[in-house]
C-alpha cells in the first residue's frame, strides 16, 4: 500500500517541513505557514489588488535598477523559521553579498528575513496586520509596507529596538526609506494610483546625496 501525503489544509497546524511537502501536492491554492498555522488562499487575484501590486513593483524595479546590490521579489517564499513560511506580494533585500540579513538557500528560496517587505491589502486587512504584521516584527523584517487598497492608505512602518513604528511623512508628504535610503514615496500619490508623481518624488530620491553614499557603501561592501 502505497502512503500518500495529504493536501494542505486551511487552520491545521504543521511544521515547515510537512508544510512544504503537502504544498506541492496541493494543486491551485497558495498557502502560508505563520506560527505553525496553515492559511491557504484562492490563487485567483482580484483586479484592486492586481494593479495596485502592478505599481508597487513599478517604484520598487525603478529603485532597484541604479541601486547594486539589491534585488526585489514579487510573490516569492520566504524561509522566515521553521514554523513561518509566507509568501509576501513584495520583497526587498540586500545581497548576502553586500551585507544583507537574508540569503538564497540551495533550492532557491528566501531564507531569513528580508530587509524589506511589502503587503497589497485587499479584502484580507485584518490577516495582514493581525497574523503577518506581529511576525514580521518579531522575526526582524526591518521595514513594512501595508497598503490598504480599499482605505487609500500606504502605511510605512520601520523596526526601532524591535518595535513598528510608523514613517512619518515630511512636509511635502514624502516618505523616506531609512533602510534603503533614497527609496522615497509619496504615500498619499501612490494610494490614489498617481503614478506620475510617485515617479517624479523617487527620482528626487534616487539624486538625493544619500542615495549616492548608499550605493558607494554597497559597492565596498
Amino acid at each position: 500500500m502505497t502512503n500518500s501525503i495529504p493536501l494542505l489544509r486551511h487552520g491545521e497546524r504543521l511544521g515547515r517541513d510537512a508544510f512544504e511537502r503537502r504544498y506541492e501536492k496541493t494543486p491551485d491554492v497558495r498557502a502560508e505557514l505563520m506560527d505553525g498555522i496553515v492559511y491557504v488562499m484562492s490563487s485567483r487575484v482580484t483586479v484592486p489588488h492586481a494593479v495596485s501590486h502592478f505599481d508597487l513593483i513599478g517604484l520598487m524595479g525603478a529603485y532597484c535598477v541604479p541601486t547594486p546590490g539589491i534585488a526585489g521579489c514579487v510573490g516569492g517564499t520566504v524561509r522566515l523559521s521553521a514554523e513561518c513560511e509566507p509568501q509576501p506580494d513584495v520583497s526587498l533585500r540586500i545581497l548576502e553579498s553586500h551585507g544583507g540579513q537574508s540569503r538564497i538557500d540551495e533550492d532557491y528560496f528566501i531564507a531569513g528575513a528580508p530587509e524589506m517587505i511589502a503587503e497589497i491589502s485587499y479584502e484580507s486587512l485584518n490577516y495582514d496586520t493581525d497574523i503577518k504584521r506581529p511576525i514580521y516584527e518579531r522575526e526582524g523584517v526591518r521595514e513594512f509596507i501595508l497598503w490598504r487598497v480599499e482605505d487609500q492608505i500606504v502605511d510605512w512602518y520601520v523596526l526601532r529596538d524591535g518595535t513598528y513604528e510608523l514613517l512619518v511623512p515630511d512636509e511635502n508628504g514624502i516618505v523616506r526609506s531609512e533602510i534603503f535610503p533614497g527609496l522615497w514615496m509619496h504615500a498619499e500619490a501612490m494610494a490614489r494610483r498617481d503614478m506620475g508623481a510617485v515617479a517624479r518624488v523617487l527620482q528626487q530620491g534616487l539624486a538625493s546625496a544619500e542615495h549616492a553614499e548608499f550605493v558607494r557603501k554597497l559597492a565596498v561592501a
